[in-house]
């Protein structure tokens, strides 16, 4: 398969992708509560819906398109969200994955680009300068 048809963002066949692309928050929270294995929202299409309310927690929104869409007030605290793009979105009141910084979410907003997680340092386990876990030099 070609590299950029896979990039593409695609429907997905799933009934809760469903219920969000018809909106209907309240009835996605409930069917979502039920679900075992959630499935993976990965290059889905959101653009210009309304999901005020969603709960997002546990879902996987990588690469995703939110472009226009309403998402005030939606925690995305819980959600993997790297690669997706939410260009003119409504975001106030939104809470984004602590790994978001905000120039990442910012710019994502106003130019469209994909946000990128934030590279975590790896301190050394022996403890040492820079590391908040090693004692302090007396």
């Amino acid at each position: 398969m070609d590299d950029n048809r896979e990039q593409e963002v695609h429907q997905i066949s799933h009934p809760l992708y469903d219920l969000l692309r018809s909106e209907d928050m309240q009835a996605f929270n409930a069917e979502k509560a039920k679900t075992t294995e959630l499935p993976s929202f990965a290059r889905g299409d959101f653009r210009g819906l309304d999901l005020r309310g969603m709960d997002a927690r546990g879902l996987d929104f990588r690469h995703a398109y939110f472009r226009g869409a309403d998402l005030r007030g939606v925690d995305f605290s819980k959600s993997r969200m790297e690669g997706s793009s939410i260009a003119s979105a409504k975001i106030s009141g939104c809470y984004f994955p602590h790994r978001l910084e905000a120039d990442e979410i910012v710019m994502s907003l106003n130019h469209g680009t994909r946000m990128r997680y934030a590279i975590l340092p790896k301190w050394p386990a022996t403890g040492g300068v820079g590391n908040p876990s090693a004692p302090c030099p007396s």
